[in-house]
């Protein structure tokens, strides 16, 4: 039992990443069905509609339950959600992207690729989220010491 509250404590934020991960995929689907299938919106006007709700709430989770970022400054504040907008609408062109490569290049089934760029996607959602959005500068390090 030790062993395994040891690995989660090491892993503890990827399964929160993950968990609030399949959250906001969830928020971007119920979205996008309401305005698309229900409001009968336009399917790029929903689309957009349900990355901007999807990745604000993914921001809040990151921000409180993943990552435990703290702020001093509303300056502060307002570059951190600037930086994860910016770095999220960078894996939406790389989600475009890979679906480019995989449907109309590689002539690879849609889904399956979809499932490829997801996990890519993901990833690469952690890793910058991590790097250059929520990362510890050395004043905030040495101010939780």
């Amino acid at each position: 039992m030790k062993q395994l509250l040891q690995l989660y404590d090491k892993y503890k934020s990827v399964i929160a990443y993950l968990f609030f991960g399949g959250l906001t995929t969830l928020v971007n689907l119920v979205v996008f069905f309401v305005t698309a299938s229900l409001w009968h919106w336009n399917y790029q006007i929903g689309t957009a509609v349900a990355w901007f709700v999807s990745v604000l709430f993914a921001y809040l989770t990151n921000r409180v339950w993943v990552f435990h970022s703290h702020f001093t400054t509303f300056g502060a504040l307002w570059r951190e959600i600037i930086t994860f907008f910016s770095v999220r609408a960078a894996t939406l062109i790389m989600d475009e992207g890979i679906m480019w490569i995989g449907v109309s290049l590689l002539s690879q089934n849609e889904m399956l690729t979809k499932l490829v760029d997801q996990v890519i996607v993901v990833v690469a959602n952690y890793f910058f989220s991590k790097w250059f959005v929520f990362r510890k500068t050395k004043a905030a390090s040495s101010m939780n010491d």
